[in-house]
């Protein structure tokens, strides 16, 4: 039934104006500070999904806007037939962050989408008449675009735009299946170190060496999809590293810019020779506004050591969701600040929906799971207020049961 918008006229603009691939937006947000923002009744909300964990600085970080505001009057857009200094600067400093070092390079596009889709086609460049399957795990998530579906392990995602393109087999999250699975066949293994859209579900203990152990043996690409884990968000640069790992590529998006649509396949070692002139491309790709952004992003979380406060501040969050006295919490998953809470009952919309009732911002990725992805620069204040609103909302759930 459409909005007829007595109520919000926003949402009667919404209705009629936007395309119908997402439900009707929670709020009508109109301004942001800090971790916080603001609706349109004025009405403030802790912001703890920080755009679904995009905003590594919050909103309106000064580093961010002086960025922005810097480029943009300076040289916004040049396309890829030409290079500029942010973009360069940028693909150093990722060889650098990421550990891929002298033999690292970088494609830089849009989105995460986009660099899954990058991630796609270089995988395909591994292929020969022998090798051609390419693996990946059920329920990760890649993104929406053909490629990047073709590589999400959610049928019900795929299923209303098959046939996907051929070549990909999912298989479980298990030692058993990974041992059984990787051959001299395998063209590439692409997985999420931990799988953010199915509740911030953690790979089995081992899994990630175990499947580089493999992969290294059979000539097989390891691509980590970081495109939410990255950028210091689980208390290292990117969450391969606290298996002590290289892969041979990694995706990165979300908050490498804090905000600005930015996103890269940055590959490593003999990876970095697959790619040939011509075989990809994006207009808006690295171009000098979204690189001079992500650069000042990264010097910030590198300068202000926001990459350990995402470790010290999960273990804080932790303990704050773990002292609530509320039956319905189960478990409590992910690293630093990207955090699932495993619910005894499939009641997370609805712990969720209290959440934002109460002024805070949270998701429910499943009817079983809550997210929590806070800017990486919250301090005790925030820590504080999350504990009191979250407590508020399972209070509500729990008293409505």
């Amino acid at each position: 039934m459409s909005v007829t918008g007595t109520e919000s006229p926003w949402k009667g603009r919404f209705d009629t104006s936007l395309m119908r691939t997402m439900g009707m937006p929670l709020r009508y947000l109109v301004r942001g500070e800090g971790c916080y923002v603001w609706d349109d009744e004025g009405n403030e909300y802790l912001d703890f999904l920080a755009g679904i964990a995009v905003n590594s600085l919050g909103h309106a970080h000064p580093v961010f806007v002086e960025a922005v505001s810097k480029q943009a009057a300076t040289l916004a857009h040049v396309s890829n037939y030409f290079s500029t200094p942010p973009q360069l600067e940028l693909a150093e400093r990722l060889a650098r962050i990421t550990g891929a070092g002298e033999g690292a390079r970088a494609y830089f596009c849009n989105s995460g989408a986009e660099a899954n889709e990058a991630a796609f086609k270089l995988a395909r460049l591994n292929s020969s008449e022998r090798r051609r399957t390419i693996l990946a795990l059920h329920n990760g998530f890649h993104g929406r675009t053909m490629g990047a579906l073709s590589l999400t392990g959610k049928p019900a995602m795929r299923e209303p735009f098959e046939p996907m393109p051929a070549g990909v087999v999912h298989i479980d999250s298990t030692m058993e299946a990974l041992d059984a699975a990787i051959d001299d066949t395998v063209a590439a293994l692409v997985l999420e170190t931990i799988k953010g859209e199915a509740g911030v579900v953690d790979l089995p203990d081992g899994f990630l060496r175990r499947a580089r152990e493999l992969t290294a043996r059979h000539g097989v690409l390891l691509i980590v999809d970081e495109i939410q884990t990255g950028v210091g968000r689980t208390g290292e640069w990117f969450s391969y590293m606290h298996d002590g790992i290289l892969p041979d590529a990694v995706t990165i998006a979300k908050g490498i810019a804090g905000g600005f649509p930015i996103g890269a396949l940055v590959t490593f070692g003999w990876a970095s020779e697959l790619f040939s002139r011509g075989q990809h491309g994006s207009t808006f790709g690295g171009n000098p506004l979204a690189t001079a952004t992500a650069n000042a992003v990264l010097t910030e979380i590198e300068s202000a050591g926001l990459v350990q406060n995402a470790a010290v501040r999960g273990t804080e969050l932790r303990a704050v969701i773990e002292s609530i006295d509320s039956p319905l919490i189960h478990e409590v998953r992910g690293q630093g600040l990207l955090i699932g809470v495993g619910l005894t009952e499939p009641v997370a919309q609805a712990v969720s929906d209290a959440a934002l009732d109460a002024g805070l911002i949270i998701n429910a990725p499943n009817d079983s799971s809550l997210r929590i992805a806070p800017p990486l620069v919250i301090g005790d204040d925030e820590v504080r207020v999350f504990g009191n609103r979250l407590r508020q909302a399972f209070a509500a759930v729990d008293g409505a049961r």
